[in-house]
Parts: structure tokens; sequence; C-alpha cells
């Protein structure tokens, strides 16, 4: 009893220690229990903010939300006892609790939480626990970033815990804690039993209506009044992820909810209303909850419907135990639950061989009419990697000639040979991530400038560079010059050609293998540019949407989107949507921007005008824009804040025409003449939220051919990607 005592002592008489170190482990704790999703309150945070680094402050802060308090001894040996934190668990989901160990020993070992009522979770989660007799907990220590998995050997820190239960009401559970073999205290003094008061999970129906009244299916984020998230986010299982607050649901799907008052925020995507309602879920009865999801904007009116060219069901933030990434119908639910009529499921390195059972030459059996499910290929993880990742989309066959069905024999070591075996089966291909490599060392182009000598394609024209008016350019000049003028769009600086992205695109878009480029999840600038200086060599290349879900951004799927004009149909060929995309028939968004209309004299995009002569030349648009684009855009790039977008007419990359349109869920319907002197491409774009593909203007004839200098850029890719 005495031990017992001297511990809960030292949660109300603080351990003199470093402040700083203490108020980093603090910091990073909170960063943790922000990712689970159940956050510390506002009152413990601010607590800790004034704390700083004063030791004592911050233990007085923390120390009454401990669960168990560790204590070991000079000689290594590891007693535990109850703490003066709260008891509380959620049936069906994993709570985090907080641990304070006092640390007298040189120990900086890994330490060990265990329980003999804690059991392995079992796939399928809730009610589907096989565990012995007696368990009903699963119990770890959080050791990932942002914490650690070994103790710091300061004389005071906290861990975390997670702790799931699969029962409900009063339940006693006994914990053990060590730090390596033979390190617990003798007589029971390293355990410590705690009663929980486990409040139970309620299976809470959904019923979701869309704004036409028929079933569909939602988006759904629920939080407490202290902002908890439910169900809790450690360790959910498919089909819900572990990275993402909300979760998705079929209309008739339940969700576990914890009884009381609860805010639950639904939508379906950015092209529907993000909005929010308080619900109370009864302790008893069968509870229901009924949504109708509200759009601002509907494009499948106008004939475009959207996809997300590049998700992956295995890989990055995935599962990979006990079955190595999701399968279809946990995909499946993300895309419609987030509005898109296409998902490209695509099989890459990462669990390979286990995904890859899963492809058929044509759309998933699960798809329905609007909502399509495709097993593909992104090419990484094995192969041509190091030139660039690859999209393969509308595949027939998966298998690479020689590669027997793995990624270790077999595969070319650069893309074109994987191009040319897509096309030759009427796969439609392009790079993904396209902006990874795509970045600008300002010394090391400066460098290569100078080595160039008088041969070298300057970032602007030699007497904005030469500031000293000397006559000759210095090193230093060029830095600025390159730092300038990698900030504009477009732009002639040669990027470095060291990532995964669109790095053979010059390449193989020259031998007419490559069709898009993808766009709207890595840095736009640098997409788009490399986009408009392929264009005006003459070059048919397109733009497609992609998230890289959920690698790039495990945030959700369709984040950036391509819409693709189909006209009114019955139902979407997997197919003819990729052909689309290859034709550029089509706009890339994030889903708060649209494009509706857009003609360059009654041509939309992927057609061409046929021009006898120069002259002005009428432009048509239709466009809307989200007043309130809650979801934000995908990675690359960031909303505008104002109220207001600027809708550009952008011919062979430069602004022709603009016009101010507000961002207020309304259709804008604007008329331009702009003047076309030469044979051109033609596009609208806002950026960054928004791009569609050209209209070809072609002018006597005349092959478009924008800029020379575009051509010597694209050259200079090649050589830097060479060098590389």
């Amino acid at each position: 009893m005495n031990i017992v005592l001297a511990l809960l002592l030292l949660a109300q008489e603080p351990v003199e220690v470093e402040g700083q170190p203490l108020a980093a482990n603090a910091d990073r704790l909170s960063q943790a229990f922000d990712f689970m999703g159940a956050p510390l309150s506002a009152e413990t945070k601010a607590a800790l903010r004034d704390a700083g680094n004063d030791a004592k402050r911050i233990q007085q802060v923390l120390d009454p939300q401990a669960l168990l308090l560790v204590d070991i001894n000079p000689e290594s040996r590891v007693k535990l006892a109850r703490g003066p934190g709260p008891a509380i668990l959620q049936q069906g989901g994993y709570a985090p609790v907080l641990i304070k160990v006092v640390n007298d020993s040189p120990v900086k070992g890994t330490p060990h939480l265990s329980s003999p009522q804690s059991g392995p979770l079992m796939s399928g989660g809730f009610g589907n626990q096989k565990g012995a007799p007696g368990r009903f907990l699963q119990v770890e220590l959080v050791q990932s970033p942002p914490l650690t998995p070994n103790l710091s050997g300061l004389k005071v820190e906290y861990l975390l815990a997670l702790i799931y239960s699969t029962d409900a009401g009063k339940r006693e559970a006994t914990f053990a804690f060590d730090v390596g073999q033979g390190s617990q205290d003798l007589g029971f003094r390293a355990e410590a039993p705690v009663l929980f008061d486990i409040r139970p999970g309620i299976p809470v129906r959904l019923s979701i209506t869309d704004s036409d009244g028929t079933p569909t299916t939602g988006r759904f984020t629920f939080t407490d009044r202290l902002n908890h998230v439910y169900p809790p986010q450690p360790k959910r299982l498919a089909p819900d992820f572990f990275f993402q607050k909300q979760i998705y649901r079929h209309d008739g799907g339940t969700v576990l909810l914890p009884p009381g008052e609860l805010t639950m925020v639904y939508g379906r995507g950015p092209e529907y209303r993000l909005k929010a309602k308080s619900v109370t879920i009864p302790e008893k009865g069968d509870p229901s909850i009924a949504v109708k999801v509200e759009r601002w904007v509907n494009p499948m009116e106008y004939g475009f419907y959207s996809g997300d060219h590049h998700i992956h069901a295995a890989g990055c933030a995935h599962y990979t135990n006990p079955t190595e990434g999701v399968h279809a119908p946990d995909m499946f639910l993300h895309v419609k639950g987030e509005g898109l009529n296409v998902g490209c499921n695509l099989t890459w390195g990462p669990c390979y061989e286990y995904q890859r059972q899963f492809f058929q030459p044509t759309a998933h059996q699960l798809s329905e009419p609007f909502t399509v499910l495709k097993y593909d290929v992104e090419v990484s993880g094995f192969g041509s990697q190091a030139l660039g990742h690859v999209c393969l989309l509308n595949l027939k066959d998966q298998t690479y000639p020689g590669s027997d069905g793995t990624k270790t024999k077999g595969w070319p070591t650069w893309t074109t040979p994987l191009m040319k075996w897509a096309k030759a089966q009427g796969a439609y291909t392009g790079y993904a991530h396209s902006a990874n490599g795509l970045g600008v060392n300002d010394a090391a182009a400066a460098k290569r400038l100078l080595a160039a000598g008088k041969d070298a394609l300057l970032p602007e024209d030699f007497a904005t560079i030469d500031e000293n008016g000397d006559k000759e350019l210095s090193e230093e000049e060029l830095i600025r010059s390159v730092a300038r003028s990698k900030l504009r769009l477009p732009n002639l600086v040669v990027p470095e050609m060291n990532g995964i992205g669109a790095q053979e695109i010059c390449v193989t878009t020259a031998q007419g293998i490559c069709d898009f480029i993808s766009a709207m999840d890595t840095n736009r600038l640098q997409e788009w540019n490399c986009w408009y200086q392929l264009m005006n060599c003459g070059f048919p290349l397109k733009a497609s949407g992609e998230t890289d879900f959920p690698c790039i951004s495990g945030g959700r799927v369709g984040e950036g989107r391509v819409y693709v004009q189909m006209g009114k149909i019955d139902r979407i060929d997997y197919a003819r949507w990729c052909e689309g995309i290859g034709k550029g028939r089509s706009y890339v968004s994030d889903g708060y921007a649209h494009a509706l209309e857009f003609s360059v004299n009654g041509k939309t995009p992927g057609e061409t005008v046929l021009l006898g002569g120069p002259g002005p030349t009428p432009v048509r648009t239709k466009v809307a824009f989200a007043a309130e684009p809650a979801l934000g855009t995908g990675p690359g790039a960031a909303v505008p804040k104002d109220a207001v977008r600027r809708v550009e007419i952008i011919v062979n990359g430069r602004m022709a025409a603009s016009r101010e349109v507000p961002a207020d869920d309304r259709e804008h319907d604007l008329a331009f003449e702009v003047n076309i002197d030469r044979s051109s491409w033609v596009a609208l774009r806002q950026y960054p939220q928004l791009h569609t593909n050209p209209v070809n203007v072609i002018v006597d004839g005349k092959p478009i051919r924008a800029s020379r200098k575009s051509a010597r850029w694209c050259i200079g890719v090649i050589e830097q990607l060479w060098r590389v």
C-alpha cells in the first residue's frame, strides 16, 4: 500500500526534471492525440501553452489525466500503480490513455504494456473476436511518430497507450509494464488492476438520399463536445480508415456510436454542400438517422462524369494485416461516398502479388450505372519507376511479358516499352504525380546555365538578368533570375528531373505513346508548366486529374478529379470514359471549380477549329465556383481565400483574356473574343483549381508550333534526365 501511495503522490507532487525536453514530450503527445481524433481539451492545451518549459506546471496539467503511474528505480526495476486519470473506454473503438513514467535508472529501452485480458484483434472488427475466455481488451503502446519506440532517459516522460474493448459496462483488467526481460519488480508490484467504465456502442442505422430523392452513399464525421471522433480512429478496420476522421456508408448501413449528443457533419464530396446537425444517440432502442445530401453543382447535367484515375487499395497508409490492403467493396464505398463516377483502383508495388488477383479486363462487378470501379496498374515500386511512375488505364492484360505475374522480374527499366505494350492493347497511358521531380534547385540550375554558355536557354531575356549592365551574366545574377522565373507560369527553367513524376514524358510524348500528364495532386505550377511546353511543340498531350490516394494524400479520394464529357448517357462505359481522357474531352478540377461549358468558335475541348486566316475568335464558357470549399483542394495548391475567382483564357500558355467571377455556388456565362494570329491551343483555367483541356485552332492549315523555346526546354529536360 505504501508503494501505491508513493506512486500516487508522484501525480500530485511534480518531480524535478529539465523543462524543455518535457515540454517537447508534451507537445508530441498533443499531436498524437490530435491525429487519433481524440484531442486534448482546449483547456488542457491552453494550460500546456501557458506552462511553456516549466516542468512543474506541465506535470500539474498532465498528471490528473494519467491512468497509470510507472516508477523505474535506479536498479531498473519497474513498479506500476493506478493513476488518478479517468478509466473510461468506448466499446468497439480504441481509446487513448496517458501513462506517466518516472525514470531514476539509465534505461532507454523499449517499454511494453500488457494485460491478461488483452487478445488479438481479428479481421472483421467489433463482434468478430475469437480470443481466449476473459479477453475483452486489446492493449498497446503508441510507439510511432510523433511518439518514439523507446524511453528517452528523461527522469519524467509521458507515454500514450491504446485500449480497445469488445464489451460494455464495468470491467476490470490488470496491466503490467516492463522495459525488458527481468525488469519487473517482485511481488506483483509491476502490475495494477483498473476498473473500467466502458460506454456501450450503439448500432445506428443511416438512411441517405441524394438531392433527387434516390438512395445513395454519404460521408459522415461524428464528434462529441470535446471534438473526439467516433467511431474512434485508432485501429479502425476497413471499410473505415484510421487515417481519416470521416466514414462512408451506403443507404441502410450502420455505424457504432456512443450514447449522448454528437455533432454529425455529412455530405458527399465537393459537388455537395457539407452540412452539420446535432444528433442524440439513445442508450436503448433501434436508433436511425436520416439525411438528404444537397448538391450545389451537378456536372452530369452537362454531360460531364467525374473520376479519379489514380487510387490504391494497398500500400502507403492502407492496412497490410490481416490482408494485404483492402478489397473492392471498401474502395467502392469511398468512391461513391465522395460522389465520384469513376475510381481507377491501381495495383502497384506494395502488395502487388496479392492485389493483382482482383484485376479484370472490364469494370468490377460491383460497379453501378453511374459509379464505376476498375482495377488497373500503376508501374511503381518495380520496373521503370526511376524514370517516372506510369498509370496504365483500360488494360486488358496486366502481366507484362516475361514478368510471370511478379514485380521482381521482366519489367523494363524505362517507361517507353511499358507504354507501347499498354497502347497495343487499347490502354491509355500517363505519368503519375507529375511534379515530383520537376522542382528547381536555383543554384544547380544557374550552374548548368553557366556551363552551357552562349547555348544556354535563359529563363529571362539577357538584359533583365544582367542587373549590373556589364554585358556578362554572373552566377549570382542567374540564381536570382531562376528564383524569379520558376514562380511564373509558364517558365523556361529546366527542372532537376530527380523524382518519380513526369520524368520521361518528353521522350514518350514525342513518340505518341503518352496520352496524359496527371494533375491536381502535386505542385500545380510545375505540372501545368510541363504540360504547356509540350503542347507548345504541337504535341496532343492532355491533362487528367488524380489523387494518388492514400499515398500523396489520405484525406479522401477525388481531391483531384477529371471531368470527362460523355453527353447524356444511361450508364458509364469505362473504356469510353478513358477514351475521353486520351482525347482531352475533359477538364481537371478539385471539384469546387467547374467549366460546365467551354467552346472556341463553337468547338469544345478535344475538337479542332479550322480558320482560313488570323483574326478575332469567339470564346464562350459557363463556370461555377463553390462559395464554401470546405474540404479544400488537393496537395500542391491552396484554395483562394477571397470570394471571387479569376477566369483566364489561355492561348499557347499565355493569358489572352480574363474575368473575375463570384464564388457563389452559381453558374456564370462568360463571353470573350481573343485574337488568334497563328495555329494555337486555347484553354480555360482558374489557378489553381481548374483547367480545361485545349481546343486546337488551326490557322491556314499550319500545325501548332507555338514556341521554339518550349522545344528547347523539352530538349533540356531530356538532357537533364540523362544526367540524373
